[in-house]
């Protein structure tokens, strides 16, 4: 892990998140730009991008093998929280309220990108070291 000086004061490692999509439709240079609408976002906001879980069937379960590898992924040591470009890349209202659930019971937090409002999901943070609040920037 890289540690960047951030404040004058103290050292710190920028907190470690992971992506998720749902890309099922669009090519290659599609999902290219999402990552890299998620990769940019993370830079923005000091936040180290350690990998990004894609599903890519059209078909939406709660426990799809990207998701489950995204819940594994956040059950990891100093994990800050998962990163998506959107709500509706969770799935459907139901299916994206639960996964939601899902990961802020991991006690992690749920970064949106792109949303009306900057939202942040908390969950019981297992590090009380960081403190942000997205942008919502588009």
């Amino acid at each position: 892990m890289n540690d960047e000086l951030i404040t004058e004061r103290r050292r710190v490692a920028f907190p470690q998140v992971f992506g998720y999509l749902r890309h099922v439709t669009g090519g290659l240079v599609r999902h290219a730009a999402l990552v890299d609408c998620l990769t940019d976002y993370c830079r923005r906001h000091e936040l180290a991008l350690c990998g990004v879980f894609t599903d890519r069937d059209a078909t939406v379960a709660i426990r799809s093998p990207a998701f489950v590898g995204l819940l594994d992924a956040l059950e990891l040591r100093d994990t800050f929280g998962a990163v998506v470009p959107a709500f509706s890349h969770l799935g459907p209202r139901g299916i994206g309220n639960e996964r939601k659930r899902q990961i802020t019971a991991t006690g992690t937090r749920l970064i949106v990108v792109r949303s009306l409002k900057p939202i942040t999901e908390s969950a019981p943070s297992r590090s009380t070291s960081h403190n942000l609040q997205p942008q919502g920037d588009t």
